[in-house]
C-alpha cells in the first residue's frame, strides 16, 4: 500500500459524506449533522482507552451538538474537538476502530473536510458544482475581447 493513500482515503472519504450529506435539504441539514457530531462525540466510549476521561468529550460535545442545532460554526468546532480526540486516541494506540490499527489516524484526516464544509455553512455540492460548471460553459461560449 502507498505512504500517500492513508492521507488520501480520509479526504476522499470526508468530502463523499459532505456530498451525501449536503443532498439533505436545509434546515434538515444542519439539526442532522449536529446529530451526526453528537454522536462522533461518543464514537470512543466502548474503547475505554483513556479510562474514565472518555467521559469528557461526549459531554462538551453534547453541548456543542446543542448549539450546531441553530448553528454551523458550532458543528464544525464539534469536528474540529473530535478531531483532536481522533489525536490523542492515535498516539495512545487506542483507535476508533480496534481492529484497524490506524483509523483514529484516518479519522483525524476526514474530520476537519467535514469542519471546513460546516463552517462554509453546509453548502450543498452537487448544486455548488453545477454553478460552477454552468458559468465556465458561459463564460466560454461569451469570451471576453
Amino acid at each position: 500500500m502507498s505512504t500517500i493513500m492513508p492521507i488520501i482515503m480520509p479526504i476522499i472519504i470526508g468530502l463523499v459524506a459532505v456530498t451525501l450529506v449536503s443532498l439533505i435539504p436545509e434546515p434538515h441539514r444542519r439539526r442532522i449533522n449536529a446529530v451526526l457530531v453528537a454522536g462522533a462525540g461518543a464514537a470512543y466510549l466502548s474503547g475505554g482507552g483513556l479510562g474514565y476521561g472518555e467521559f469528557v468529550l461526549p459531554v462538551v460535545m453534547t453541548y456543542v451538538a446543542y448549539r450546531g442545532l441553530d448553528s454551523w460554526a458550532w458543528i464544525g468546532v464539534g469536528w474540529l474537538l473530535h478531531t483532536a480526540w481522533d489525536v490523542i486516541h492515535h498516539l495512545k494506540g487506542s483507535p476508533i476502530l480496534p481492529f484497524a490499527e490506524h483509523s483514529s489516524f484516518g479519522c483525524a484526516i476526514c474530520d476537519p473536510v467535514i469542519a471546513l464544509w460546516c463552517f462554509a455553512g453546509g453548502p450543498p455540492i452537487i448544486e455548488r458544482v453545477r454553478a460552477l460548471f454552468a458559468r465556465r460553459a458561459e463564460d466560454a461560449a461569451n469570451p471576453v475581447p
